[in-house]
């Protein structure tokens, strides 16, 4: 009887594990390490809203595309974000972390998916048209692209 799997498979299949293993946690490890000049970057209906700093806690309230930004009123720190317009977004930036803390949609998909402080992550909102994600300041060495 033929043996099929030998020792040196057995080798070969750990130290591909290995390498793997050690690949996957540098790229993990280099795309969350955004550094200290990440930025917030907010789109609202296709458009770019806002750019802030990671680095800087704050709190942005971003009307939907539906209502004019012109004739949105002026955001009040008195009033809830739900008393200034009809539907809109609240983005926190806080701990070098980003979250939808509260939203005017019905499904509140952006609100439940919780903070994100990664490089190349992403919160979206459908209904409101609303896109935040992180990118990364540095300049060159990061991928643009991943794909399998």
């Amino acid at each position: 009887m033929k043996q099929f799997i030998r020792k040196a498979d057995i080798i070969l299949f750990a130290v591909l594990v290995v390498i793997g293993l050690a690949a996957s946690a540098a790229l993990s490890l280099s795309h969350s390490a955004a550094g200290g000049d990440a930025k917030v970057v907010i789109e609202s209906g296709g458009d770019l809203y806002a750019t802030y700093p990671l680095a800087e806690d704050r709190v942005i309230v971003v009307p939907a595309p539906k209502q004019n930004r012109m004739d949105a009123p002026s955001v009040s720190s008195d009033e809830p974000a739900s008393a200034q317009y009809d539907y809109y977004n609240v983005v926190t930036v806080s701990g070098g972390a980003v979250s939808v803390t509260e939203a005017s949609c019905k499904n509140q998909v952006c609100v439940k998916h919780g903070s994100i402080s990664a490089a190349g992550e992403s919160i979206v909102c459908l209904p409101n048209r609303l896109v935040v994600r992180i990118e990364a300041g540095q300049k060159g060495g990061g991928y643009d692209s991943v794909t399998s």
